[in-house]
């Protein structure tokens, strides 16, 4: 990020970019960084923008091999291309003998780093990852959102907060605009105010559901499943979601086991590390046994209901009772 900052207070860009990574909200940030430098305004002239598969290679190439019209450089971004995945040969050739007068910037979300396009790009300009953001800076970045539209909250209060909004800066700052308009003529944002107007990702009520069975507080796991049918969840992603969540919890305690750090855990499982501890708690409330008789059961409320036998709401009601009863 330090990179394409400095680019852009000197104006000497890099012929190539490639911004990638899970944080969509800073890669969009950055792009638009860029774009912002880089592009004159209502210049379709000089400034194109494709998105999704199926993109021509050959139109893309000859828009940047065509000298700038009356401006100094053509700016070309290709976004979700899946050219660093497959099919980007092509454009990984025409790299070693670009247009220098033409920036190509590719946001994608999936990249292969063993592809020609990505080893080209890596060897002619600028590659950026955009990862998941720890718990200390994104506490810091709501603190300071916070800060600059003179509200004071307290550390335990964005801790709440973030356990609400999960780790996606997209969907923290969406809240975090809610949460600000709600405290308009408030100086000091409260927890209530965080729990009266902040949504709860689906996927932490699943956790506290599955946190409820583990505890055999049956009635507390039915309670955030009917919260769940309110919010206009469907029955068959919630049972997904709970398969899913044995599954992680297996794995974790399969790694544990096996003497594992957090760090590796939370890398294989695909969860931020400052979230992992959660996880090894809830784990070890579950014998391994439980947790696979849970997944068999999941798989079983599924074929209920798609062979007609069970109603979606009604098994997986039964599933969140009969594992409470294990």
């Amino acid at each position: 990020m330090q990179r394409i900052n400095n680019d852009i207070k000197t104006g000497n860009y890099q012929p190539v970019y490639l911004l990638y990574g899970e944080e969509r909200y800073l890669k969009k940030q950055y792009k638009d960084k860029l774009k912002k430098s880089l592009c004159v305004s209502d210049d379709n002239m000089n400034n194109h923008h494709f998105e999704g598969k199926g993109i021509s290679v050959g139109e893309v190439i000859d828009l940047a091999e065509t000298m700038p019209f009356f401006a100094e450089r053509k700016v070309i971004f290709l976004e979700n291309s899946g050219f660093l995945k497959s099919g980007g040969e092509q454009l990984a050739e025409y790299l070693s003998s670009q247009n220098e007068t033409t920036i190509i910037i590719f946001v994608e979300s999936e990249i292969d780093k063993r592809s020609k396009l990505y080893k080209a790009i890596q060897s002619k300009g600028c590659i950026v990852e955009f990862e998941a953001q720890d718990e200390n800076t994104l506490k810091r970045w709501v603190a300071g959102i916070l800060k600059k539209e003179g509200k004071k909250v307290t550390e335990s209060t964005v801790q709440l907060f973030l356990s609400k909004t999960g780790t996606d800066m997209e969907n923290i700052y969406g809240e975090l605009e809610k949460l600000i308009c709600y405290c308009m003529d408030k100086e000091v944002v409260e927890p209530e105010d965080v729990e009266t107007i902040c949504t709860t990702r689906v996927t932490s009520h699943i956790f506290d559901m599955v946190d409820a069975i583990a505890d055999k507080k049956q009635k507390k796991a039915l309670e955030l499943y009917y919260e769940l049918l309110a919010l206009k969840e469907p029955p068959m992603r919630i049972l997904f979601l709970i398969a899913r969540q044995c599954n992680i919890l297996l794995q974790v305690k399969a790694m544990k086991n096996k003497g594992y750090g957090n760090k590796d855990m939370a890398s294989s499982i695909g969860v931020p590390p400052f979230a992992l501890g959660k996880y090894v708690t809830q784990a070890g409330k579950f014998k391994t046994t439980q947790l696979k008789n849970a997944v068999t059961q999941c798989v079983e409320a599924e074929e209920a209901v798609k062979t007609g036998r069970m109603n979606d709401v009604l098994s997986v009601e039964i599933l969140i009772t009969s594992v409470f009863g294990e």
